[in-house]
């Protein structure tokens, strides 16, 4: 009989179809029942989008999740929740599991966009009406209850109001000519003749992480507006709106926050980008780092309609969302003590090595020299698995990705099977 072997299962949600925590329990069940005397350790992963929340409760003891009613993307009430995680998550390899209580002060609070002002909560697209205030709202909660540190996930997103609604609710107020407040929507940028960023909270004293899966500028054809307007609905007439609002909006910020001395600030760029706020004053600017931290074109600017920007407006800093995770979950620990980690997405292609969950997962068992395999929905043609030593296609299983999508937890268990049995597909075959 083989050695028993500790194996860890890291797979990110197979988006609309099932969410992190199921495929990692579906592949582990069919890996457990193929070989029943190994270890198996269900390390559901995300990047940022939705199930982000779901992968750090699941993972970290302690994790205590935090009910909140906020205004939804727009603007009725929504039933939503953030997480509290104990002092010690993400500390890497010898930090605490778990410690502390939701009632004491510190600890890092999770904030997941998709919950709080997400497409999903929508029956019906709106992408010049959605905003983020809901987000900002539960930001403000985690902050009113002490924690240490923030991790904003930002996929999902209904909205493209360039974080407007998330900054209203964490203190800034935006304005037309003539003085009145604007309320948060992509169709009201371009009547944003002034910003006042001088009541914004502070930042926790650990910072706030921004994470996202997604490196778009804010502006562009590769930007907000242009590359995700119309996956929220948006026509060409309503890109072209929702561009010049953010283009209006970039102008108007960076106007509030030029020093009324420019040369004791340094490193403005060509766009005339300053910046960020002190995070210990609010309504100040920290002159180190100006240029990058408020530039437009950074990657992740555009995420969430921009809401990486106004994030970065805010003081935080954008981050591989995969990286973050992995890193507050401890999975570079687990994955050093396994034998084997298998992880997975809903289509494995040839973007999945910029940063998205397969790609971390097989570097951090490289690193550590343990063997990756891979579960996808799909697997292109052109994609590089050659990090992988197996690897299952879910609608090779299924017969088509019509089968592999309507009902995916069978062919998860049979693929955990077919990679515990040494059935799957090897780079050589």
């Amino acid at each position: 009989m083989s050695p028993s072997l500790t194996v860890v299962v890291a797979p990110d949600s197979f988006k609309g179809s099932a969410s992190a925590a199921e495929a990692a329990a579906a592949i582990g069940g069919g890996w457990s029942e193929a070989r029943p005397g190994d270890t198996v350790l269900l390390r559901p992963m995300a990047d940022g989008g939705e199930g982000t929340l779901d992968a750090f409760a699941l993972a970290v003891p302690g994790a205590v999740r935090m009910p909140i009613t906020i205004t939804g993307p727009i603007g009725e009430p929504v039933e939503a929740e953030w997480l509290w995680l104990p002092p010690g998550a993400g500390a890497g390899a010898g930090a605490a599991r778990g410690g502390g209580a939701p009632g004491a002060e510190g600890g890092i609070g999770v904030v997941e966009l998709a919950r709080t002002s997400g497409v999903t909560l929508l029956r019906h697209l709106r992408p010049m009406d959605a905003q983020t205030t809901g987000f900002g709202e539960a930001i403000a909660a985690a902050l009113d209850h002490g924690v240490e540190r923030l991790v904003l996930a930002i996929g999902g997103s209904a909205s493209t109001d360039g974080g407007t609604g998330a900054l209203t609710a964490l203190g800034a107020r935006f304005l037309d000519a003539d003085g009145v407040p604007v309320p948060p929507s992509g169709a009201g940028l371009s009547a944003i003749a002034g910003a006042d960023l001088g009541a914004l909270r502070s930042l926790p004293a650990g910072g706030a992480e921004v994470v996202t899966d997604v490196t778009s500028p804010l502006l562009g054809p590769e930007g907000a507006a242009a590359v995700f307007g119309p996956q929220k609905g948006a026509d060409a007439r309503q890109v072209s709106t929702l561009e010049r609002g953010l283009a209006s909006l970039l102008r108007v910020v960076n106007e509030e926050l030029r020093p009324p001395e420019p040369r004791e600030f340094r490193g403005l760029d060509s766009r005339g980008a300053v910046g960020p706020l002190d995070p210990q004053t609010p309504g100040r600017l920290d002159p180190r780092g100006a240029a990058d931290r408020l530039d437009p074109w950074a990657p992740g600017a555009g995420a969430a309609g921009g809401t990486g920007w106004g994030l970065a407006v805010w003081g935080a800093r954008i981050l591989n969302g995969a990286a973050v995770v992995s890193e507050t979950i401890g999975l570079a620990r687990d994955i050093a003590g396994a034998d084997v980690v298998i992880t997975g997405e809903g289509r494995f292609d040839a973007q999945s090595a910029a940063g998205k969950v397969p790609a971390h997962v097989a570097a951090l068992a490289e690193r550590h020299g343990t063997f990756a395999l891979l579960v996808a929905g799909s697997i292109d043609a052109d994609a590089d698995a050659a990090a992988f030593a197996a690897s299952v296609s879910l609608s090779e299983l299924a017969g088509s990705s019509a089968a592999a999508i309507e009902n995916p937890l069978p062919f998860l268990w049979a693929a955990g099977r077919a990679l515990a049995t040494g059935a799957a597909k090897t780079p050589e075959g």
